[in-house]
């Protein structure tokens, strides 16, 4: 499954500013997923195994290794992190010089 999911878990209108890349059966993509949710953090999720573009994103920045979840934070690309972490990314994104 791919999409934009609201911390609702309906699909949203507005564009994400985070990308999480996964894969089924990963638990630590699991967690994230939920995590963001339960924080409303609106994410766009790509599953690597039905996404050959997707997966060739994060073998690119993961040094040719398909390591998920790989988050696009923003500007900022993260590999397994927790979902405090994302937000935390975002917040910092959000208040930090150059930001609207």
């Amino acid at each position: 499954m791919s999409g934009q999911v609201n911390g609702d878990g309906e699909q949203s209108a507005e564009p994400p500013a985070v990308v999480v890349y996964w894969r089924p059966g990963c638990p630590f993509c699991i967690r994230l997923r939920l995590g963001l949710r339960r924080m409303n953090v609106a994410s766009e999720e790509l599953n690597i195994s039905s996404d050959p573009s997707a997966a060739a994103f994060v073998r690119s920045v993961n040094g040719g290794d398909e390591t998920v979840p790989t988050v696009v934070a923003g500007a900022t690309t993260m590999r397994n992190p927790t979902p405090r972490q994302v937000k935390r990314e975002l917040e910092r994104q959000s208040s930090g010089p150059g930001a609207k």
